[in-house]
C-alpha cells in the first residue's frame, strides 16, 4: 500500500475548502427546510385545517433541522436519526394513501416500519453493549 504525501499545507487547505462546502450545504438544507415548514404552516392557516398528515410532515421538517444541528455540533450524524425520519415518512405515506388502500401496500409499508424499528433497536443495543471510542477523540 502506498501512501500519498502532499506538499505542506495542501491537505489543510483542501480540508478547509471541504468544510466550507459542507457548511454551505448544511445552511441550504436548513433554510430550505424552514421555508418548506413555513409554507406548510401557511397552507394550514389558509385552509383553516390541520390534518395528521400535516403534523407528520412538520415533524419530519423538525427532525431534518435536528439532524443539521447534530451534524454541526458533533461533526457526525448518528445513524438512528435518518431511520427515525424514514419511519415517520413511511407512516405519513401510509396515512395519505387512503384514497385507494391496497392491502399488500399497507402490509409492506407496515413491515418496512417494523424493520426500521428493529434496526434502530439493534443499533442502540450495539452502542450500549459494545461501546466504541470516537475516532476524533484519539
Amino acid at each position: 500500500m502506498t501512501t500519498q504525501t502532499y506538499p505542506p499545507g495542501v491537505s489543510t487547505w483542501i480540508a478547509r475548502i471541504l468544510a466550507g462546502i459542507e457548511l454551505v450545504g448544511l445552511g441550504v438544507i436548513a433554510v430550505a427546510t424552514v421555508l418548506a415548514g413555513a409554507l406548510e404552516i401557511a397552507g394550514m392557516v389558509a385552509g383553516h385545517t390541520v390534518t395528521l398528515a400535516d403534523l407528520l410532515l412538520l415533524f419530519i421538517y423538525l427532525e431534518v433541522l435536528s439532524m443539521v444541528a447534530l451534524y454541526l455540533e458533533y461533526g457526525a450524524l448518528p445513524v438512528r436519526v435518518p431511520l427515525y425520519i424514514a419511519m415517520v415518512a413511511l407512516a405519513r405515506h401510509l396515512i395519505l394513501d387512503t384514497d385507494a388502500p391496497s392491502g399488500w401496500l399497507s402490509v409492506a409499508t407496515s413491515t418496512a416500519i417494523l424493520v426500521l424499528a428493529g434496526a434502530i433497536l439493534l443499533i442502540r443495543y450495539g452502542h450500549v453493549r459494545f461501546p466504541y471510542q470516537n475516532p476524533r477523540e484519539k
